[in-house]
């Protein structure tokens, strides 16, 4: 309960000084809690009557878990780029690196009433559009519906779908996102599939277009 309060205040206080971050929100927590983390932002701003994606980075340390609290209403096509940006410079930073520490979206559990994250440590972000191979999953934009390798269904049936095939080795799994997408939505879809990730054990590569 104490972490909800703190969003709800965060935002509130933030707003007034012109730093507002509106978290995605979700009815399950994935992770509860972050030890010896460094928080990253990423607002959303306008120019005009452009979006951008602004980050402040500078309290992270590379040697910590990352917490990156992202605005929901930034679309994909903007964020994406700059949690990429932030994902090589921890991969390829060398002389603090350390090989435990995670990276972690966070958003609000609307049932708990807390603070949730979900890991994305592993995921690897293309901003193209992949090639054939494997089981491919294309979302879009304000749809309740997944097409997988040419056949439409429910989000919610992915997972039974999937496990209906009997497999000897497991397939090769590519979730592909509409570039216009909401980060909520994203991060919502990203809760609700959260099993897929056991089909890519090492990394999970994922486009956006």
């Amino acid at each position: 309960m104490k972490y909800f309060t703190l969003i709800v205040l965060f935002v509130l206080f933030s707003c007034g000084n012109k730093e507002d971050v509106l978290l995605p929100k979700a009815n399950v927590t994935i992770v509860a809690d972050v030890q010896d983390h460094s928080p990253i932002y990423i607002f959303f701003r306008t120019k005009g009557k452009d979006t951008v994606a602004e980050v402040n980075r500078k309290n992270s340390i590379i040697s910590t878990n990352w917490i990156l609290n992202i605005d929901k209403r930034l679309p994909l096509r903007l964020v994406i780029p700059e949690i990429m940006k932030l994902q090589e410079k921890k991969r390829e930073e060398k002389a603090h690196k350390n090989e435990m520490a995670e990276n972690y979206y966070s958003y609000a559990d609307t049932i708990g009433k807390n603070l949730a994250f979900i890991p994305f440590t592993n995921v690897y972000y293309k901003i193209s559009k992949p090639s054939n191979g494997g089981f491919l999953f294309y979302f879009k934009k304000g749809s309740d519906l997944v097409l997988i390798n040419n056949i439409k269904m429910k989000r919610s049936e992915i997972l039974n779908y999937l496990y209906s095939f009997n497999f000897a080795i497991n397939p090769k799994i590519v979730l592909i996102f509409d570039k216009d997408m909401s980060f909520e939505e994203y991060l919502q879809i990203k809760i609700l599939t959260r099993e897929l990730d056991t089909f890519n054990k090492e990394l999970a590569k994922e486009y956006i277009y």
